[in-house]
C-alpha cells in the first residue's frame, strides 16, 4: 500500500467519531494492506511506531520540526512558528504550506517506505541528533504529497490521536475474518498476554486469528497486561463470591513487572577436564533485567537496586509481579507513596537511591524457566514463587531486594476482618483478597482479586477511592490566577473506550499540587473536545480541553446520582489524593462507581 492510500484512510478516520465506523474503515485498511506493511501500518494509524513498553519514541523538540517544515516550504522559522501558534495544529500548517507548492511532485512512497524512514529518525541519537534529526524529518516531508505529510508531522509531535486505541484494531481483526466481534475475546487473551497489537494484526493477516493466538504465551522483555483488584466492601461477600482465599498485606507502592534471565545459565561439566572451564563461564554469567509499570513503561532507569537481583532469585527466567515500595534508609522503615515516586527524576538517581532505596514486595509470578504459568492456580503459583525467590517472609534482611509477601489462607469473614485490622495497624493500607484457584487474568474480570481499604475510618465516606481521567480545567481567579488552574473536570471510563463526566473538583489541594497539574496538562491542551469523552452539560465544559492522559486518585464523601455528569453519577466533597501512573482506559469505570454506589447505600 502507497502511504498517500493510507493517508486516504487517516482522513476519513480523523472525521469518524462513531466506533462502528471507525472499525469499518480499519477493516478496509488490513483488506487492502500487504502482510510486510500489517503491523507497520498498524503502529501508524495508532500514532506511534511500536508499542509504548518498546520505548521507541522520536524525542524531538518541537521548535526542530517547526525548522524541519519551514526547511522544506521555503519560509522563514518564525512565520511557521507563528503559524503553528494560531492554527495549534502543525500538521495543519504542513498541509496549508504544501497546497501552495503545486508544480510539486510526490515520489511514490509505500507504508513500509515511511516507516523505515520514520525508525530512523527516531534511532538516532548521540552528539548532533537533533540536528540529524532534523534533516531526515525535511527528506522525507519533501518526498511526500501535502496530506501524508501533515500526518507525519502530527506522528513525530505524538499528537495523531483519532480517537481509539489497541481495542478498536482487536475489534476490527475479528470483523476482518468473521464480519462481528465474535472472536473478539480470543484476541483480546492473547493481547493480555503479549500486548502488541502490530505482531498479531500480522498473524491474524497471515493464518487467520486461530491458529494466530494459539500457544500464545509469556514473552521476556515484553510486558503482561497487569491483573487488577475489583472492589468489595464486605469479608462475608468476598467469601461467598470468592470461596477459599488468599489474604495478603497491600502496599502503597509502585506495581512494578519485573522480567530477568540469566543470558549464560548452569552448565553440568561432562568431565573433570570441562570444570575449570565451565565454572569460569558461570561467573561470567550476564543478567538482562527490565522493569515496567501498570501502564506497560519500562522503568528499569528507576531501580539499580536491581542490578543486584540475582542473589535474590532461583532461576534461569522469571517474569514476577511486585509492588516497589520505598524505604527511607535513615528511619529503616517504609516511605510514603510520594516519596517512593520521587525516583521518576532521570537525575539524580543514584543520590535518591542511598536516601530511599526501593524493595521489591513480590506476590506473584507469571512465567518461570520456558513455562507459562498464567492458567497456574494462584495458590500453585505462590508455591512455585516460594522456590523461586530467596527472602524471608517475616523479618526482612539487611539489603534484601525482592521480599515475598507473605499470605495466610482462609474462608472465615471474620478471620479476613482481623487480618484487616492487623495490617492497618503496621501502617498498611489494607488488604488484598485473592482466590485460591484463579488463574492470571488481566484486568478486573470476575471476583478474583479484590482490595479492601478502610476509607471510611478516614476523611472520606467511601468504600474506596475513584481513579478518574482529567478532561479539561477551568481557569483561575484571585490566588489561583497565578497556578492558571482553579479546578479541574474528571470522567470515568464507559463502555469500550469512552470517558463520561463525573466530577468537578477545586479543593483539596495544595498550591504546589494546582503547579503540578497545570504543568503536566499544558502539553495536552486541545481546542476541540477529544472524540472518547462523552457529550458534557454545558454548565460543566471546561475552559480548556485536554487529552485523556492524566489520571488522578479521588477521595469523596458519597455518590450520589446525578442528571447533569453523563457517568450518571456524581461526587460529595471530592479532594484530590494523588496523581497515578496508569492509562486511561484503567481508571474506575461506570460500572465500577454503580457497585461503590450500592455498597454505601447498604
Amino acid at each position: 500500500m502507497q502511504f498517500k492510500e493510507l493517508s486516504g484512510y487517516l482522513q476519513k478516520l480523523e472525521g469518524t467519531s462513531s466506533r462502528i465506523e471507525i472499525t469499518k474503515i480499519l477493516v478496509q485498511i488490513y483488506k487492502k494492506l500487504k502482510l510486510e506493511d500489517v503491523d507497520k501500518a498498524t503502529y501508524l494509524v495508532l500514532g506511534s511506531l511500536a508499542p509504548e513498553f518498546s520505548g521507541v519514541v522520536f524525542g524531538m523538540a518541537e521548535k526542530m520540526v517547526v525548522r524541519a517544515v519551514a526547511q522544506v516550504y521555503g519560509r522563514q522559522t518564525d512565520e511557521v512558528a507563528r503559524l503553528y501558534k494560531n492554527k495549534g495544529d502543525l500538521g495543519e500548517v504542513t498541509f496549508g504550506l504544501a497546497k501552495n507548492l503545486k508544480d510539486r511532485k510526490a515520489k511514490k512512497e509505500s507504508v513500509s517506505d515511511v516507516y523505515r524512514k520514520l525508525f530512523a529518525i527516531a534511532k538516532e541519537g548521540g552528539e548532533e541528533s537533533q540536528e540529524r534529526k532534523l534533516t531526515k524529518v525535511a527528506a522525507l516531508l519533501r518526498d511526500l504529497d501535502g496530506e501524508s505529510a501533515k500526518y507525519v508531522v502530527r506522528i513525530i509531535l505524538g499528537k495523531l490521536r483519532l480517537g481509539f486505541s489497541d481495542k478498536t484494531i482487536l475489534d476490527a481483526l475479528s470483523w476482518l475474518e468473521t464480519g462481528d466481534k465474535s472472536k473478539k475475546g480470543l484476541l483480546e487473551n492473547a493481547y493480555n498476554i503479549l500486548p502488541d497489537v502490530g505482531i498479531l494484526a500480522a498473524k491474524v493477516k497471515e493464518i487467520g486469528i486461530e491458529k494466530a493466538v494459539r500457544g500464545v504465551g509469556p514473552k521476556l522483555g515484553t510486558p503482561l497486561l497487569p491483573m487488577l483488584m475489583a472492589r468489595l466492601k464486605s469479608p462475608s461477600e468476598m467469601i461467598e463470591k470468592m470461596g477459599r482465599v488468599y489474604v495478603e498485606p497491600k502496599f502503597d507502592g509502585l506495581r512494578i513487572q519485573i522480567h530477568f534471565r540469566a543470558v549464560r545459565g548452569e552448565q553440568r561439566a561432562k568431565s573433570k577436564e570441562q570444570s575449570k572451564e565451565i565454572a569460569n563461564e558461570i561467573r561470567n554469567t550476564k543478567y538482562e533485567i527490565r522493569a515496567f509499570t501498570r501502564n506497560l513503561r519500562e522503568t528499569s532507569w528507576m531501580f539499580p537496586e536491581l542490578g543486584g537481583i540475582e542473589k535474590w532469585i532461583r532461576a534461569r527466567e522469571v517474569i514476577l509481579d511486585s509492588e516497589a515500595v520505598g524505604v527511607d534508609e535513615e528511619r529503616r522503615a517504609m516511605a510514603n507513596f510520594q516519596t517512593t515516586m520521587s525516583r521518576r527524576r532521570k537525575h539524580d538517581i543514584e543520590i535518591l537511591a542511598k536516601k530511599v532505596s526501593i524493595k521489591f514486595n513480590v506476590f506473584d509470578v507469571m512465567y518461570k524457566d520456558g513455562k507459562s504459568l498464567v492458567h497456574t492456580p494462584y495458590e500453585e503459583r505462590r508455591s512455585i514463587l516460594k522456590k523461586t525467590i530467596i527472602s524471608s517472609s517475616s523479618k526482612s534482611k539487611k539489603g534484601e531486594i525482592l521480599h515475598l509477601v507473605p499470605f495466610e489462607e482462609t474462608k472465615s469473614p471474620e478471620r479476613i476482618t482481623e487480618i484487616m485490622a492487623s495490617e492497618l495497624s503496621k501502617g498498611l493500607e489494607g488488604i488484598a483478597v485473592k482466590r485460591a484457584d484463579s488463574e492470571y487474568v488481566a484486568g478486573r474480570t470476575g471476583w478474583r482479586w479484590v482490595k479492601m481499604k478502610e476509607i471510611e475510618s478516614q476523611k472520606a465516606k467511601l468504600a474506596d477511592t475513584i481513579d478518574a481521567v482529567v478532561m479539561g480545567y477551568y481557569k483561575g481567579r484571585g490566588k489561583r490566577a497565578s497556578f492558571g488552574l482553579g479546578g479541574f473536570l474528571v470522567g470515568i471510563v464507559s463502555g469500550l473506550e469512552n470517558i463520561s463526566s463525573l466530577t468537578k473538583i477545586g479543593t483539596g489541594l495544595s498550591d504546589e499540587q494546582f503547579r503540578v497539574l497545570k504543568k503536566r496538562l499544558n502539553s495536552l491542551e486541545t481546542r476541540e473536545k477529544p472524540s472518547q469523552y462523552s457529550d458534557v452539560n454545558k454548565t460543566l465544559i471546561p475552559d480548556v480541553w485536554v487529552e485523556p492522559e492524566v489520571v488522578v486518585e479521588i477521595a469523596a464523601d458519597e455518590i450520589t446520582a446525578s442528571p447533569l455528569h453523563t457517568s450518571g453519577f456524581a461526587l460529595r466533597f471530592p479532594r484530590l489524593v494523588r496523581f497515578r501512573e496508569k492509562l486511561a482506559k484503567d481508571a474506575t469505570s461506570v460500572s465500577e462507581v454503580s457497585r461503590l454506589y450500592k455498597l454505601q447505600r447498604r
